[in-house]
């Protein structure tokens, strides 16, 4: 029997061309001029919470990890610090550096 998470995961082969390219500018924005939010803007004519929602879906993706496996897991590791910074506090040794 096949579950409905494991249906839409089947149903899905492939990255659209719209995903495809936010996994493009998340592994480059910051080699254009300006901020991110604004080549968001420019590149892929999305808000920036538009843009987050969808890399947010990415970043469990299977299709995702195929395609770009080091953006998807640098988004990861990302998430997870979030994540335990907003349940354990953040870490008092200062700012992380990137």
């Amino acid at each position: 029997m096949i579950r409905a998470a494991e249906a839409v995961r089947l149903a899905r082969m492939s990255l659209s061309e719209r995903e495809r390219a936010i996994l493009d500018c998340e592994r480059s924005w910051w080699q254009q001029t300006g901020s991110k939010e604004a080549v968001i803007r420019e590149q892929l004519g999305l808000s920036p919470t538009g843009y987050y929602r969808i890399l947010g879906t990415l970043v469990d993706s299977p299709e995702a990890w195929a395609y770009d496996p080091l953006v998807v897991l640098r988004l990861r590791r990302d998430r997870a610090r979030r994540r335990r910074e907003r349940f354990q506090g953040a870490s008092s040794d200062g700012p992380r550096s990137r």
